[in-house]
């Protein structure tokens, strides 16, 4: 293995080599022509796609696609599912390429250019809550699976995920909804030009029971302000977006809790869990020519909050006040990126060299975990603060060969460093780790619109700070507890495939491989580590994108993964919840006259439940779909079904123990959390 990672790193200090070759000669006399940002190439925006399994989704795709919640959204990156085990305020369950994402720890994603997941979180590592989302204003989604890329750096493993809001709105409008379960909506947006730019500004009030026994009285509000000023070569953005809910929640629940008629699958063990949360967002962004090149800076600060209430095994620990428990996440934090394009031409050759630097502070005032009752502290299991600092260099030097070859070559460094200063004095302290990652992506074609793509690349996510300084366990300081590294490693491979055989279709297949070094996991649930092995994940994924006529959309994705540990488990080989199959299917229709609509349905296969396999979770298949007409120019309703054929399937299941009231010791069973029964909702659209 070292010697593969030696030539590895060989190969790509070859293939950058010209760059230096370049620059130590001075600037090629030939130059191409200036970056410009254009509508679809913005500061963040992705290059042209290096991979298959990479793309960009636009608002037109997204519009007519039926959603239960925001998060949904990204379920347009084919083979990614999101659903839910808790509260519509908690951040949702996200499953890709054979992992179960928890809440985002190898699924990166930012929201115009601002990094939404968490690191050293109270509940789960890499926290990624999109509750926030107002898909309507979405402008592109833009896609990379894989850790193939310089740019992404920490939690982007699996994938990264940029999500770009509009700028302008082609008329301003106002949605009212309604529907089943107590679910309202109402939704102001508009833009317009003022103060030297233009501005945009969004307003989104929700509220919701779901169908659950004991009303979840979600309560919701976002909001979006932005002002631009310059043009496509030269511009400075404004950002400030809010965000505050509160929710009550029915977490998953045991299956012997329904089979024996103790409960039904719409009720709770604990009627106390719940919580609420908030996040405020600034940022400023700003694109100018410099030199030859473009530069594109962006910065941000946010401030965060979160108290959550949960149960997950009842009266397992404590057989009188039960296992209720808080967690408890308050911090700003900071951050920006610089980067830096060139391009030119020498020879034949078409170059690019894009260098930049990315860095990140996390100021975490208070992350606790305590111990509760009807949501009452009794117990302080840890309560810490937490300075995390990250910098980050990337440099990235792509070429067109030939009109049939081009090279994507890369090489990222990250160092962090974490400072915690903890209830429990002994577990205090401050640790480093930093880590090299190169990139290679090789692209053949197109042959007769057909490309061939080979990608390789090391990658890596951050674990929590505070298993990092650990010393005992937190639950029982008289026993030792392991630390663990603050970055864990990650290497993938990819070949791929995509042509477009038809100016109406387009079509993907990705072979993948991705390998996770061994660590230890800390557990937002328990305040301390737990083992882990190494994992090889490795799968197929096919999508096709197909217009048949201009106002009809159709696309489909399949993925099948295999995943194992691949050292010595004595547990057994399998890793719980990893999926082994998705698939989805939509169709969007845009009517010529009134009318309009669209219909999706999505497919999670089963999964070991534990490392034997001999627990297996059933595989879930759920449809939506929407309708629409267009009452005049100004207005227009919708009718959306969720769930159109009542299915009886999990959101999600686990398998563990638990103990309920009466039980004498734990018991070992599924625990699961339904998919929503089938309702309705209506819209009404108007413009002004």
């Amino acid at each position: 293995m070292r010697r593969s990672i030696d030539r590895y790193l060989t190969g790509v200090a070859l293939l950058l080599a010209p760059v230096a070759n370049v620059f130590a000669g001075g600037l090629p006399a030939v130059q191409l022509g200036a970056i410009h940002v254009a509508e679809t190439v913005e500061p963040d925006a992705l290059a042209q796609a290096d991979a298959a399994s990479a793309g960009l989704v636009t608002s037109e795709q997204i519009g007519n696609r039926p959603l239960s919640r925001p998060a949904e959204v990204l379920e347009v990156v084919p083979g990614l599912i999101a659903t839910q085990h808790s509260g519509d305020g908690k951040a949702n369950q996200y499953f890709l390429r054979g992992f179960n994402l928890d809440h985002g720890t190898d699924l990166s994603t930012s929201v115009d250019g601002v990094p939404n997941n968490l690191r050293t979180h109270g509940h789960g590592q890499g926290y990624n809550d999109l509750n926030a989302l107002i898909p309507e204003l979405i402008d592109t989604i833009e896609y990379r699976k894989g850790p193939y890329y310089a740019e992404d750096g920490d939690f982007s493993s699996a994938g990264a995920v940029r999500i770009r809001y509009k700028d302008r709105l082609d008329d301003d409008f106002y949605l009212l909804s309604g529907g089943e379960n107590g679910y309202g909506r109402s939704l102001l947006a508009a833009s317009g030009d003022g103060a030297g730019g233009s501005w945009i500004g969004a307003v989104d009030l929700g509220v919701y029971d779901g169908p659950w026994k004991k009303p979840q009285d979600a309560r919701k509000a976002s909001l979006l302000l932005r002002h631009r000023r310059g043009d496509d070569e030269r511009g400075l953005q404004f950002n400030v977006a809010a965000y505050d809910s509160r929710w009550d929640a029915s977490d998953q629940i045991p299956q012997r809790a329904v089979t024996q008629g103790r409960i039904d699958a719409f009720d709770q063990i604990d009627p106390d869990l719940g919580g609420d949360t908030s996040r405020y967002t600034a940022s400023v962004r700003y694109h100018a020519p410099l030199a030859t090149g473009q530069l594109l800076l962006n910065a941000y600060a946010v401030r965060y909050d979160l108290r959550l209430f949960s149960n997950f095994t009842y009266f397992l620990d404590d057989p009188l006040r039960g296992d209720e428990f808080e967690q408890r996440d308050v911090r700003n934090y900071y951050g920006g990126t610089a980067k830096y394009v060139q391009q030119w031409k020498r020879g034949e050759v078409e170059q690019e060299l894009a260098v930049g630097a990315d860095t990140r502070y996390d100021d975490i005032g208070t992350v606790g975990l305590y111990h509760t009752q009807a949501r009452q502290r009794f117990s302080t299991v840890r309560e810490d603060s937490v300075g995390e600092g990250s910098a980050g260099l990337f440099v990235s030097w792509s070429a067109r060969w030939n009109p049939w070859f081009r090279s994507v070559a890369g090489l990222r460094y990250d160092a962090y460093r974490a400072d915690v200063d903890s209830s429990i004095a002994v577990n205090s302290g401050n640790a480093s780790d930093r880590r090299a990652s190169p990139k290679l992506s090789l692209v053949f074609g197109p042959w007769r619109t057909t490309e061939l793509f080979l990608n390789g690349g090391r990658g890596f996510h951050s674990n929590d700070a505070r298993g990092s300084t650990l010393r005992v366990d937190p639950n029982d300081p008289t026993q030792a507890a392991e630390a663990q590294r603050l970055l864990v490693p990650t290497t993938g491979y990819e070949l791929g495939l995509r042509s477009k055989p038809t100016p109406r279709l387009a079509l993907s297949v990705a072979a993948w491989r991705l390998d996770i070094g061994s660590e230890l996991v800390f557990a937002g649930d328990g305040g301390t580590t737990e083992p882990s092995f190494p994992a090889t994940r490795h799968g197929v994924e096919m999508s096709a994108y197909y217009q048949p006529a201009d106002n009809w959309i159709v696309d489909a994705d399949y993925s099948r993964s295999y995943v194992r540990f691949s050292a010595a488990n004595p547990a057994g080989t399998r890793v719980p919840n990893a999926i082994e199959r998705t698939a989805s299917l939509g169709v969007q229709w845009s009517g010529s006259g009134r009318w309009s609509g669209g219909m999706r349905g999505r497919f999670l296969g089963p999964a070991p439940l534990i490392e034997d396999g001999s627990a297996r979770s059933r595989s879930t298949t759920v449809v939506n779909a929407e309708a629409g007409y267009r009452l005049s120019d100004a207005f227009s309703l919708s009718l959306e079904g969720l769930n159109v054929f009542d299915s009886g399937s999990n959101d999600i299941t686990y398998f563990y123990e638990s103990q309920l009231p009466g039980e004498i010791g734990p018991v070992a069973d599924i625990h699961f959390h339904p998919i929503e029964p089938r309702q309705f909702r209506v819209t009404l659209r108007g413009t002004f």
